[in-house]
């Protein structure tokens, strides 16, 4: 996987979608306009990290690489080099799956 020149800032994770199979039900090729989006995504970047009241960072739960669920309305959708990317909170990851 090629480096992603985004880096998320503060407590920010970027994710991106992974591709459902296309979805034919009775013969019929659902367009991609009706089609739920996926909730579940690779990590790609990590942000800067959150800090605590005293200073400290706080470490994040998910490490780049790590295939996660994340909430159905969370994030900002970015396009980068015809890649279709999320920018979520971290508290929007909402399982690790594996």
């Amino acid at each position: 996987m090629a480096k992603v020149k985004i880096q998320p800032l503060g407590d920010r994770v970027l994710v991106e979608s992974l591709e459902e199979s296309e979805q034919v039900k009775g013969g019929i090729v659902i367009p991609d306009s009706a089609k739920e989006k996926p909730q579940e995504a690779k990590v790609v970047a990590l942000g800067t990290g959150k800090t605590d009241d005293d200073g400290k960072k706080i470490p994040f739960d998910v490490k780049v690489g790590d295939i996660v669920l994340t909430s159905k309305y969370g994030g900002t959708d970015v396009k980068y080099d015809d890649k279709e990317y999320k920018i979520l909170s971290s508290s929007d990851i909402l399982a690790i799956v594996g």
